[in-house]
């Protein structure tokens, strides 16, 4: 039996491309397009997988520092430019960190379990690349706890998992997990090479490892990590249509072109209390497995994974979490090639976020979109083979320093 009153869908998924360094168009000191561009093209292609636009009721921007990065607040009002019939219909706009996209996918689930709504538009969106490094660290660090910041390193949140894997380092090896690492990461760029919207689609480094495995520079960086354990600065925009039955045929899409939503989790943690345990990713597991719970599903009833991959260590440790290696497995599990496009698990095919990059308040929405993708066939030169045994996708969305999650498992149909 469901755990949902009723079938719930995700459709029409599509993400921009994301944009920064990286990217051979990307000119940091020409002018560059702002949110309405992101938001229209992601919307507008969304909208276009579908025979009937107007059959959206209600719309959900998720967004992290729009009003720092952008100086631009008020996220709803932007939810009318995408389409006419839009205009006067009710929206919302979403912030958890890195996990808005996440937290606004949960928002348009409920809204369509209550009945409130048969079809709701969810789409992320972030434009970073507005300002220095150092300063967008300084607004990137507003995921973390203010007076925590304080005391931090000068780019917070690398000096966050900077610490997290220095942890791991001491207690399950330094080689062992670094390797681990690095092979995240050049997973990650591979994968990045078969998806032309992605920041590292042209990255042509022969041996990633070795690149990967870059000694860190606490003068000028951080004490465990280096830039290649980091993800990208990006500007960029996803949206996806959260539907119930009668919303895809209102919509006029078939099933076939959808995705059942049949497990969610959500957890919060307190963002005033350190982290007891460095090596664990416990909000994470907790969010999983509660979409494991509900799906009646359990991590070898996955085909294929969506890993909030902040940075490489977090990569390590969300294998870890959703169950698919044990504690302090996740190092070996990866370098022994588990997680690639061929392996047990494919992992972040389209990139993550160290690969397409990681437009904040877009990234748990593309996601998202990436899982939908690979479910329907629809994932071009980044596609793998879904073992139809494991018909079954797991994304977990994550804000912070694993404070915020919403973890959800799509179902492929028939």
């Amino acid at each position: 039996m469901s755990f949902f009153r009723k079938p719930i869908y995700a459709t029409a998924g599509y993400y921009t491309v994301s944009m920064g360094q990286g990217r051979k168009e990307f000119n940091p000191k020409g002018e560059r397009p702002g949110l309405e561009y992101y938001i229209k093209e992601a919307g507008e292609g969304t909208l276009k997988q579908v025979k009937n636009p107007e059959a959206i009721d209600e719309g959900v921007i998720t967004n992290f520092m729009m009003a720092r990065y952008n100086h631009q607040g008020n996220r709803p009002g932007f939810f009318p430019m995408i389409h006419p019939s839009f205009r006067y219909k009710p929206a919302t706009g979403v912030e958890g960190a890195c996990d808005s996209g996440g937290l606004g996918l949960a928002l348009a689930l409920k809204s369509v379990l209550s009945d409130l709504s048969d079809a709701v538009l969810v789409l992320g969106v972030e434009v970073m690349t507005t300002v220095k490094a150092v300063y967008g660290a300084d607004y990137l660090a507003g995921a973390g706890y203010y007076k925590e910041r304080k005391l931090g390193h000068a780019h917070f949140f690398p000096g966050q998992f900077s610490n997290r894997a220095g942890v791991c380092f001491e207690k399950f090896g330094q080689e062992r997990i670094k390797a681990g690492m690095a092979h995240w990461f050049a997973q990650a760029v591979e994968n990045a090479r078969k998806n032309p919207k992605a920041q590292e689609h042209t990255n042509t480094v022969q041996d990633l490892v070795a690149l990967g495995m870059t000694a860190p520079n606490p003068k000028t960086f951080c004490d465990n990590i280096s830039v290649y354990d980091c993800s990208k600065v990006s500007d960029g925009a996803a949206s996806l249509i959260i539907a119930s039955e009668e919303g895809l045929k209102k919509l006029g899409v078939s099933k076939k072109d959808a995705v059942e939503i049949v497990g969610y989790g959500q957890t919060e943690d307190d963002i005033t209390n350190a982290q007891p345990d460095k090596t664990r990713m416990v909000a994470s597991q907790k969010a999983a497995q509660t979409a494991y719970d509900r799906a009646g599903l359990t991590p070898k009833d996955i085909g294929v994974f969506e890993a909030h991959d902040c940075f490489s260590i977090a990569g390590l440790l969300m294998v870890e979490a959703a169950g698919f290696a044990g504690y302090g497995e996740g190092a070996d599990f990866i370098k022994e090639g588990k997680t690639r496009r061929d392996g047990l698990i494919p992992t972040n095919t389209g990139g993550g976020l160290i690969g397409y990059g990681h437009p904040v308040g877009a990234s748990g929405v593309r996601q998202a979109v990436d899982l939908y993708l690979q479910l329907t066939g629809k994932a071009g030169d980044h596609q793998v083979k879904v073992d139809p045994k494991r018909p079954h996708g797991l994304f977990i969305s994550m804000g912070g320093n694993d404070i915020t999650v919403v973890s959800m498992i799509f179902r492929k149909n028939d």
